[in-house]
């Protein structure tokens, strides 16, 4: 839920609307901000808060806010003069780039945040081959 209002409030912040079409000006310098860097700070978020597993959560915000989003404009057909809604392929698409860079967060902020991306020292122990005895 923190990952998905991190999210939301980061479209907010930077006033896009990733599912209207104004032609070559919507892919624009807060459009890449709205598609990159919001789903990147989100997944820190995620990654920072649950910690181990964090990177496997944070694939879900992005995927709620845009869905949401999407359901919104197209159901309440709250497209403003000039725009269009862009192409659910397209859309998708764009999703995906979003829900990568959550990934992205989330993988970094279990490396620097929570230091633990990697096996416990009883899990590596476990791992050990052991020799038969002949």
């Amino acid at each position: 839920m923190v990952g998905s209002a991190v999210n939301y409030f980061g479209d907010r912040l930077t006033g896009v609307k990733m599912e209207l079409f104004h032609g070559l000006s919507t892919f624009s310098g807060p459009w890449m901000l709205d598609v990159f860097i919001v789903p990147f700070v989100a997944g820190l978020v995620v990654a920072w808060i649950f910690g181990q597993g964090g990177k496997w959560l944070c694939y879900f915000p992005p995927l709620i806010v845009r869905c949401i989003a999407y359901a919104q404009i197209s159901l309440t057909h709250e497209i403003p003069e000039g725009s269009a809604l862009i192409p659910l392929g397209w859309w998708g698409f764009f999703v995906i780039l979003a829900i990568e860079s959550a990934a992205f967060g989330g993988i970094l902020g279990e490396v620097f945040i929570k230091r633990i991306y990697t096996r416990s020292a009883a899990a590596k122990l476990a791992s050990t081959p052991v020799d038969p005895k002949p």
